[in-house]
């Protein structure tokens, strides 16, 4: 098995608590390699102290043989030659050890001797062993404690987390979490999860909605076609025949527009964003005035240089020629055109010279499958998505929609894109 792959299977709290319990075994074997040094240490000072204040003083000559009329030191060559340089002597045996401290000094003759002071570092070994064996058992209780202490304060603070993954699991639609008062990582968890889940509601009713709005428009000719080709299989006159199948190619027409629409929103509503580039608004509102199929006058006021916005030339198409045809529906002789700089942005404007907008419908004419009943039903073939798909290409690059009145009175629809 991988290893990499078992220990990423693990649980959290199986892994906090092995990486804290190795780290503190870690440094508490290291510490415990280092204690006999240490250990030597304080024995050591601890005796050079008691020398340093007097302790078993002898007098040598400066070859090592005594003076003062005590018994010889069993000092070697060299550690007399350390101890006349100021370097005290350590000397181990199996059990103990000799420390030496020494100076050279001058009797009132002027004769040159090395005065020497020493004590024994009794169990100096057996301390060191000792310890260094109750240092690595102690080493091994204080990492096991460590360890059950991790468990135990991770199992304490995931129970917080798992009682919200159950509530969150759990929660009807349209409720939402409660948010701790602690600034902490648990207040932005929940915080978190309660915009997730109030994303979820919304994606739902947004979806639930759609659904029915298309299955309910797509009712509308679906029946109409069928409802013609029942009464044509019930009366076979050819004459009849052709009028019936020329209406089912209109209403299958509009199906086919539809559908097309409702492919395009449902695209757009996948969240995926085209990289944008620098269009020209000029150009494209020159070639979708070339495209619109109409006899009304339309008429483009814009400045000779070009006019850059942020989006792609496929988005810009679509939002002109949905505007032209929205335009061109309702218009009774002109449209106009406007493409104006403003800033960090750049306006479009679609004016007409029809009923226009009454203003309590001006913030909804953008909604997907609104209409405005009085002037734009089903008979002038609108399902209400031209503008709803308008308004989403356009939000989506960070511009805004406004629906007004146009100068002649009719309607005006302004687009305000982000410039390149």
């Amino acid at each position: 098995m991988n290893p990499r792959r078992w220990w990423l299977r693990r649980s959290l709290r199986f892994r906090i608590t092995v990486v804290a319990t190795g780290v503190a075994l870690l440094c508490l074997l290291a510490f415990t390699l280092l204690a006999p040094g240490l250990i030597g240490l304080v024995q050591i000072s601890a005796v050079d102290q008691e020398l340093d204040r007097g302790g078993m003083v002898r007098v040598l000559d400066i070859s090592g043989a005594p003076v003062d009329g005590g018994p010889s030191i069993d000092l070697t060559t060299s550690e007399i030659r350390q101890l006349k340089s100021g370097e005290p002597v350590l000397r181990l045996d199996e059990t103990s050890a000799h420390r030496w401290k020494g100076e050279v000094v001058f009797s009132p003759d002027g004769t040159p001797q090395l005065r020497v002071a020493g004590d024994v570092l009794l169990g100096y070994r057996n301390a060191n062993s000792l310890g260094t064996r109750w240092l690595a058992v102690a080493a091994v209780l204080v990492a096991g404690l460590v360890g059950i202490a991790t468990w135990l304060a991770v199992r304490s603070s995931l129970v917080p987390v798992e009682r919200m993954r159950i509530a969150a699991a759990s929660l009807p639609r349209g409720e939402r979490l409660p948010v701790p008062a602690s600034k902490d990582e648990l207040q932005a968890l929940a915080e978190a999860l309660n915009a997730l889940l109030a994303r979820r509601d919304e994606a739902t009713e947004r979806l639930t909605r759609f659904t029915g709005d298309a299955a309910h428009e797509l009712r509308s000719p679906v029946t109409s076609v069928r409802a013609q080709a029942e009464v044509a299989v019930a009366h076979p006159d050819p004459d009849f025949s052709i009028e019936v199948l020329e209406s089912v190619v209109e209403e299958s027409q509009r199906l086919s527009s539809l559908v097309d629409a409702l492919l395009i929103l449902a695209r757009a509503d996948t969240g995926e964003l085209p990289r944008a580039e620098g269009v020209d608004l000029v150009l494209e509102a020159e070639a979708a005035i070339a495209r619109l199929d109409s006899d009304l006058v339309v008429r483009l006021t814009a400045p000779p240089s070009a006019c850059l916005v942020s989006a792609t030339r496929s988005e810009v198409e679509l939002v002109i020629d949905n505007l032209l045809r929205n335009a061109a529906r309702y218009a009774q002789t002109l449209v106009t055109v406007s493409v104006l700089p403003a800033g960090r942005e750049v306006r479009l404007m679609v004016d007409d010279d029809g009923h226009g907008i009454p203003p309590e419908h001006r913030t909804r004419v953008f909604d997907r499958f609104y209409r405005v009943e009085e002037h734009r039903g089903r008979s002038s073939g609108g399902f209400g998505l031209g503008l709803a798909l308008v308004a989403h290409l356009v939000r989506r690059r960070r511009g805004s929609v406004r629906a007004g009145e146009s100068p002649s009175g009719g309607a005006r629809l302004e687009i305000r894109w982000p410039s390149w």
